[in-house]
């Protein structure tokens, strides 16, 4: 099993649980993790959902050679699903990063584009000339950077993170549900509608980017483990 559910004291636990492939997440886990926050949704019982992965690896982001066998297909894909459940969670979320505190957005540099509303929500956070940065050279960043960029809300030691992650999310078992669901619900009223858009506007040009000369030779490159060639492209 790839992905580990569990309700503790009030917290849904979303454990990734790949280390042999570095968490990279296959179709199926993204599959996994929708139903995993559907479940959380529902149950009364939930006050908050922890998302996780294992001592030093929180996720290397998409299996590229499962990702190729299995391209997602129309908005029913389960990577969007995913995408879906984690926008619809109107219980508090919170994320427990471990790993080598670099985070990157490489989609350029496989022929690709952002998703997940990144185009809109990264140059929200940053500002386009630090999104671009990110965005259209794929430039990575550190766990401090993330924080200052508002991506992130701290940076701990490698041994404290899970911990401090489930005590915040255990802090929601003391307060008025309702009044966190509504004021989530209130602080994303206002850009849900241009998150939605821009989760469809991507997911077109990335459906069809991802069948374009410049990305088979990106993964061409990525399996054969050797430097991209882009030098006749136009």
């Amino acid at each position: 099993m790839t992905i580990r559910t569990a309700v503790i004291d009030g917290v849904a636990t979303i454990e990734i649980a790949r280390p042999e492939k570095k968490n990279a997440l296959t179709v199926a886990m993204y599959a996994e993790m929708a139903q995993a926050l559907r479940d959380a949704q529902g149950n009364g019982a939930v006050r908050a959902v922890l998302i996780t992965g294992q001592p030093g690896i929180f996720t290397a982001g998409n299996d590229l050679e499962d990702f190729m066998q299995r391209p997602r297909q129309g908005a029913d894909s389960p990577v969007f699903q995913f995408m879906r459940a984690l926008l619809e969670c109107d219980k508090p979320v919170v994320a427990a990063v471990t790993g080598a505190a670099r985070l990157a957005m490489p989609f350029t540099s496989l022929g690709l584009v952002a998703e997940f509303a990144s185009s809109l929500v990264v140059p929200a956070l940053m500002g386009n000339v630090r999104a671009a940065e990110k965005l259209l050279l794929g430039d990575p960043f550190t766990a401090e950077q993330a924080v200052e960029c508002g991506i992130a809300n701290a940076v701990l030691p490698a041994g404290e993170v899970v911990a401090h992650a489930r005590r915040v999310a255990e802090r929601f078992n003391a307060l008025p549900p309702g009044a966190v669901r509504d004021t989530k619900k209130l602080m994303r009223q206002h850009s849900r509608q241009q998150v939605l858009a821009a989760i469809a506007s991507e997911g077109e040009v990335f459906g069809a980017r991802l069948s374009s000369p410049e990305a088979r030779e990106a993964f061409s490159a990525f399996f054969q483990k050797r430097k991209p060639d882009f030098s006749s492209f136009t």
